[in-house]
């Protein structure tokens, strides 16, 4: 796994913004559930929501490889923001790919820049996995200007869909019988209703709520792109990608418990020496690195195919399903050597503990990632 001299720069002022602006304070953002406004717009300012996209929008179109490597070097320091990163380039590429000239004008900027945020408004509340379950209906009335669609429904746990820099919310909603639609949806329209935000096990800093959409009207040209009744395959083709993101985000939860338990293996004794020298605690960490190895090299490999413009929806899948369940074991096993320690809120593998559990949900289930994997080889439906 080589990456380029450029890639190796932009990691190294990455990790030393992580280590020097987040990091210190990423166990009070959690403890007081803030969001920090202030360091999400200097991560604008660092380029980290403009990897993936053409420098004709502000972006840098540096590529997916390039993208992992800023998510895990934020996600080593905090998991909250490293899917702040993850859920804001996910949440533009609908628009970047799939939206309209004019659309792409009116909001693609502010995105790709940091200036502000956006929401992937997929998952309903009786729908979960499946994204064919969708209720959220969007009525078009004629009327003038072009007329208008009147969106009524809810959706659930969307990130990014709250904050004061958030703009829009690209949504699934039904424009017919059998029909899914993508539609865009500004902050502020009205019968648009961010609900409270939810009481979460972990990711305390990263803002997540559920949508209510009542007689909630857009003009007609908010609909995504030109043609209706795509709705579906333009965000599970979204999600392919966005899964290698995620892939990179559990790869920096490893390494950071990975690093954590090494220096604490090293300083703390018991029985008159550093509990690393034992093998109990030592091989442990051994597996912690076995994890992070391996999980990396599939990530990176997803990366790959992704930036060469190959199949990668195999891969995706694979990473992701490796690298978020590597990563629930590791920090299970980190607070294991942490001990009493560990088990504080203090504690970063506490945090990382509690971090983890959503990267076997978020972005599709490791259950969703295996029907993936299984029909890829060649599994009858």
């Amino acid at each position: 796994m080589q990456f380029t001299p450029e890639q190796e720069e932009f990691r190294a002022v990455v990790r030393d913004f992580a280590l020097q602006r987040i990091a210190p304070n990423a166990e009070t953002w959690d403890r007081e559930h803030t969001f920090p406004v202030d360091v999400v717009l200097e991560m604008g300012h660092l380029g980290l929501f403009g990897l993936v996209f053409p420098e004709r929008w502000g972006g840098t179109d540096a590529g997916m490889t390039t993208l992992c490597l800023a998510i895990e070097e934020i996600g080593r320091v905090d998991q909250s923001l490293g899917v702040t990163v993850e859920v804001g380039t996910l949440g533009a590429e609908p628009l970047n790919r799939y939206g309209t000239e004019a659309q792409k004008e009116r909001w693609l900027p502010d995105l790709v820049a940091g200036r502000a945020l956006s929401g992937f408004g997929l998952t309903e509340p009786g729908g979960g996995s499946d994204a064919f379950a969708t209720e959220t209906r969007a009525e078009f009335r004629d009327g003038p200007g072009g007329g208008e669609w009147v969106l009524n429904g809810a959706k659930a746990f969307i990130t990014n869909s709250g904050t004061p820099i958030t703009s829009l919310v690209t949504l699934t909603a039904r424009t017919g019988p059998e029909e899914i639609s993508a539609v865009i949806v500004p902050s502020g329209a009205p019968g648009f209703t961010v609900e409270p935000p939810y009481r979460k096990l972990g990711w305390h800093a990263s803002d997540t709520h559920g949508l209510t959409l009542d007689e909630c009207a857009v003009p007609a040209d908010h609909l995504l792109g030109e043609q209706r009744g795509q709705g579906v395959h333009q965000f599970l083709r979204t999600l392919d990608a966005g899964r290698i993101a995620f892939a990179a985000l559990a790869v920096g939860l490893i390494a950071g418990c990975l690093g954590e338990c090494l220096a604490y293996a090293s300083e703390r004794n018991a029985f008159g020496r550093p509990i690393g020298a034992n093998q109990g605690i030592a091989f442990k960490c051994a597996d912690m690195a076995v994890a992070l190895e391996t999980s990396r090299l599939v990530t990176y490999e997803a990366a790959r195919l992704y930036d060469e413009g190959k199949p990668y929806r195999r891969a995706a899948a694979i990473a992701k399903l490796a690298a978020s369940e590597a990563a629930v074991a590791t920090a299970r096993e980190a607070t294991q050597v942490f001990g009493g320690y560990g088990f504080m809120d203090e504690s970063p593998v506490s945090r990382f503990y509690r971090d983890a559990k959503i990267l076997e949900i978020g972005e599709g289930t490791s259950e969703i990632q295996r029907l993936v994997i299984s029909r890829e080889c060649g599994l009858p439906v």
